[in-house]
């Protein structure tokens, strides 16, 4: 069984089945991410934008159509969270710093929104743990079509390097986040089109054989 996710398995042993009991009950009671191919509608970008019906992705699916990775942390122990260290240590985060934003926090906050929902990619990962607040990851999948990711405090959330992404806060109009880098923070946006741009390639060239997901 998985308490934090197939990468980070929980032992057995009778001295540790307390804690295995309790983290059990965090995930069972834990709301997971949700993620959605969105509609048409051009709309208040902070509205869920859902299909009717609904067309709604699990984990393994998003991670297969667009290379993105999920983890489920328990927010009110974040510092104290093993799990969170052990996922830095694998992927060599060894810097972080944490962002809010909302209206009261953003000068021209609108303008500043309608920035950050253009259409962008990095060269590198984006990594993002919610601390407070939710909003909305939308990632384009193997055909170019819009999924929406909902992100709330515990979720983590990491695009890889390439990606075609944008973001919003959605109608709570408030985020704070956790933002992780390996070695110093470099985070410029190439809005599209940039398909000739290596990273690009790269992702898309991982992606069709599967290889996006770091092991």
């Amino acid at each position: 069984m998985y308490i934090w996710g197939p990468k980070l398995k929980v032992r057995t042993r009778p001295r540790v089945m307390a804690h295995f009991f309790i983290g059990a009950v965090i995930v069972e009671n834990s709301k997971m991410v949700r993620a959605w191919y969105m509609d048409d509608d051009r709309s208040d970008q902070r509205n869920e934008h859902q299909k009717n019906p609904p067309e709604y992705v699990n984990i393994e699916d998003l991670t297969r159509l667009t290379g993105c990775e999920y983890f489920k942390l328990n927010p009110a122990a974040l510092d104290k969270d093993d799990n969170l260290k052990k996922i830095k240590e694998e992927r060599g985060y060894t810097y972080e710093d944490e962002m809010v934003c909302s209206k009261e926090c953003l000068p021209n906050y609108e303008e500043k929104l309608k920035m950050f929902y253009t259409e962008h990619l990095h060269t590198d990962e984006e990594i993002r743990l919610v601390v407070k607040g939710s909003g909305y990851f939308d990632v384009r999948d193997k055909n170019d079509k819009w999924i929406r990711v909902e992100v709330v405090p515990g979720d983590m959330l990491i695009l890889p390097g390439g990606i075609y992404h944008r973001f919003t806060l959605d109608n709570k109009n408030y985020i704070k986040a956790r933002r992780f880098f390996i070695g110093e923070p470099v985070w410029t946006a190439h809005n599209r089109p940039c398909d000739d741009m290596e990273a690009r390639k790269q992702y898309l060239q991982s992606l069709q054989t599967g290889e996006v997901v770091k092991v």
